[in-house]
């Protein structure tokens, strides 16, 4: 039989003691340094929209208002000029001619280029009533955007979609259906999702990506979601109910804020369904692989500390 020397057992046990004594202290240190409801803040110049890119300007409505139109499109775009003529016209195109009332709001996130008056040229050719640009005074990050565009909503119902186009728009009336199907008293989350693509995207990933990919599910699994396999698909549709229960609550304004989107409504039982969607790799990302999963790990694992630990609390009670 093996023979462990007793001052291994006494080496093993004093490093789970020390490892315990610091995650202790990491514990204290989050909860004294965590504000428990996140702080939106709102200035002057993200009040209001411009009528047209030469016209005045009007006041946003609010998220806590009654809507107006059947679905609004929340674009947040940072850096977007080039991507996000292809995706509008695509995106425009559809809801024309469908026929139901719409409007998008393009959430300029700080951009140093031309997206805001890319996005004004668009409301000059179908009106402020179908087109808004919602310009941020800096950058927030796509949580952060996605959600001051959320708040400014009027739709019945709350698709955000990425600036790239990755995802055509012929595929929301999936999302619609289904939403229709799993609402319970006015609240439901539908996620698109690629996760049926992942083998054929596995072929053409290097094996680092592949790797990063497998360890933030994993991360996601564990520490916050377990009911959505892909929580990082920028085309998610909402009621206007659980917009407003859901990114009054949100803390996260970057990446990961999506993971805590879906984590706030698992606590808070909101139905939550994935649907298969098309998809397409664009060129032209902003995104900086292993910036991001290093940021990402991080964000959820003190997203499921804070909440272990209520240091973050929620801003609102399912409605």
């Amino acid at each position: 039989m093996l023979h462990i020397p007793c001052c291994i057992f006494d080496l093993i046990q004093l490093i789970l003691v020390l490892a315990l004594v610091l995650f202790l202290i990491l514990c204290a240190f989050v909860k004294l340094t965590t504000e428990p409801l996140p702080k939106i803040l709102t200035f002057d110049q993200e009040k209001s929209f411009r009528v047209g890119s030469e016209g005045g300007e009007k006041e946003f409505p609010s998220l806590e208002e009654s809507p107006s139109v059947e679905l609004t499109v929340v674009v947040p775009a940072y850096n977007e000029e080039e991507r996000l003529p292809k995706m509008l016209d695509e995106c425009l195109d559809f809801l024309q001619n469908r026929g139901t009332s719409y409007e998008v709001i393009i959430v300029d996130d700080g951009s140093k280029d031309n997206t805001s008056k890319i996005g004004l040229s668009y409301t000059d050719k179908f009106t402020c009533d179908k087109v808004r640009v919602l310009t941020l005074s800096k950058n927030r990050g796509k949580g952060g955007a996605v959600r001051m565009g959320m708040l400014r909503a009027r739709g019945k119902s709350i698709l955000f979609a990425d600036a790239d186009g990755a995802t055509t728009f012929e595929e929301l009336t999936k999302l619609e259906e289904d939403l229709a199907k799993i609402s319970v008293d006015g609240q439901g989350i539908v996620c698109g999702s690629r996760a049926h693509l992942q083998d054929e995207s596995i072929v053409t990933r290097t094996v680092f990506r592949t790797i990063l990919m497998y360890g933030f599910h994993m991360c996601v699994w564990i520490f916050a979601v377990k009911n959505v396999r892909d929580t990082q698909c920028g085309f998610k549709l909402l009621t206007r109910q659980s917009a407003r229960t859901v990114f009054n609550s949100l803390h996260i304004e970057r990446w990961a804020f999506d993971v805590e989107m879906l984590k706030i409504a698992e606590m808070l039982k909101i139905p939550v369904s994935e649907v298969p969607v098309r998809w397409t790799e664009i060129d032209g990302s902003k995104l900086n692989p292993v910036f991001a999963a290093i940021q990402m790990f991080r964000d959820i694992f003190l997203l499921w500390l804070r909440y272990a630990i209520g240091a973050w609390t929620l801003a609102a009670k399912r409605d």
